[in-house]
């Protein structure tokens, strides 16, 4: 099978089930930026070394792939049974960010993004994960998307941020506080 199918060189692309639609189509949009935060997250294995992120991380992109299979299914027309989203992912996510937050210091302002490239690419994640949430929330104004979904992307983006400031105390980089000016 070869890997280009020219089928999309008029600026169209199949959802599960076969039907067509743009390619800046809010479907396309929804999963297209949850492939880009899958990416993110994998260069954000990259950078770092510790096993028990890593295990966690491939964990949330095989998540992220199943959401994707949910999001790029016609739900008019497919027939194809798709591997569940399930709440439990949800709850993972939940019970990593208590277990890092447990040993972080308590926030007293905002944080600048940087002082290390595994930081740096964490905030970057996030800021695609939300970006990735607001298009979902789009596409679940004109088809429903389960609410799982929608919950996971808000509670991966929380997830990302803490551990940002998990790997800026494991690495011994201090947090920049954001000061106001003016």
């Amino acid at each position: 099978m070869k890997v280009y199918t020219k089928t999309g060189d008029e600026g169209n692309t199949g959802l599960i089930g076969g039907t067509r639609v743009a390619k800046d189509h809010i479907r396309i949009e929804a999963y297209g930026a949850v492939d880009e935060l899958n990416a993110h997250i994998g260069l954000l294995r990259d950078q770092i070394g510790a096993e028990a992120y890593q295990a966690k991380l491939i964990s949330i992109q095989e998540e992220l792939f199943t959401m994707g299979s949910h999001l790029a299914n016609d739900p008019e027309k497919s027939q194809m049974k798709l591997p569940e989203f399930k709440a439990d992912f949800i709850s993972a996510l939940e019970q990593e960010i208590d277990k890092m937050d447990e040993v972080l210091p308590a926030m007293t302002n905002f944080v600048l993004p940087g002082g290390h490239p595994s930081i740096s690419t964490c905030h970057v994640a996030r800021c695609v994960c939300r970006r990735a949430e607001r298009a979902t929330i789009s596409l679940n104004r004109s088809s429903s998307v389960q609410t799982e979904i929608l919950v996971y992307l808000n509670r991966l983006s929380d997830y990302l941020f803490v551990l940002s400031r998990k790997f800026a105390q494991d690495l011994g980089v201090e947090e920049t506080p954001w000061k106001p000016r003016g």
